[in-house]
């Protein structure tokens, strides 16, 4: 092997390990507290199919009336497709009541464990879940 070519093959696997480290560094969930599941119910605003992980947007009441929009990481595409979720899966205007493991730091957002429609069609883990009466 010329000198040449051990360079460029030092270099080529350089790269490739900054690109294994950043790759498993985007994919860590620590952000997201598992011990923690919380119950949520309301209405579909959005629903971002995009890579590296799709988006579902949620307006949910407090008791006080106020708004909250809530964000839910999801799967990548290619995933989804394969759980038989299209981009129109979820439509703005439907109801959901989700599970999510919460942000640590609090934001309004979280890793989408499960969710269930009002006409009953089911996402994830679903246990103890009823749909959500639609309005």
């Amino acid at each position: 092997m010329t000198r040449f070519a051990k360079m460029t093959f030092a270099g080529v696997a350089a790269l490739g390990g900054l690109g294994i480290g950043s790759a498993l560094a985007h994919h860590s969930a620590a952000m997201f507290d598992d011990q923690v599941e919380m119950e949520l119910t309301g209405v579909v605003t959005e629903f971002d199919y995009l890579n590296p992980h799709s988006w579902l947007y949620v307006d949910v009441t407090g008791e006080d009336g106020s708004v909250t929009t809530w964000g839910f990481e999801t799967d990548d595409p290619s995933r989804l497709r394969r759980q038989g979720v299209t981009p129109t899966y979820w439509e703005p205007g439907d109801m959901v009541t989700v599970i999510t493991n919460p942000l640590r730091d609090g934001r309004p957002a979280g890793h989408l464990v499960g969710a269930i429609k009002a006409d009953g069609v089911t996402f994830g883990d679903t246990d103890g879940l009823v749909p959500p009466v639609q309005e």
